[in-house]
């Protein structure tokens, strides 16, 4: 599963992220650092920062699919990996991923 470790800049705004796991290979890799916005609008497509209603004490990275049930469905993009919402169900996204800052600087799509 594609956890975090996190760091907090700014506790409002902006998070500090470092991937863990291989659950978004290709577009991230373990040891990924990235910048979030919290709170910021997400739309289908974005890679977020979200918690699992079912497994609320773990904080993943993924990618918004779509809105449902008043939260996201979110889902890895390594398609060998299905430790997202199909088998988890709904998540509640924290914030959106700005950028990657480490190793190899660069936005994300």
């Amino acid at each position: 599963m594609s956890g975090v470790t996190r760091r907090r800049t700014d506790a409002v705004k902006w998070q500090l992220v470092l991937v863990q796991g291989p659950s978004m290979v290709p577009t991230l890799r373990s040891g990924d650092a990235l910048l979030v916005s919290r709170g910021a609008r997400v739309r289908s497509g974005d890679i977020v920062v979200a918690r699992f209603r079912t497994r609320p004490e773990l904080l993943v990275v993924k990618r918004a699919v779509r809105p449902q049930d008043g939260g996201w469905w979110i889902q890895g993009d390594n398609t060998l990996i299905e430790d997202d919402s199909r088998a988890y169900g709904v998540a509640d996204v924290i914030g959106r991923v700005l950028i990657r800052y480490y190793p190899k600087p660069g936005r994300l799509s």
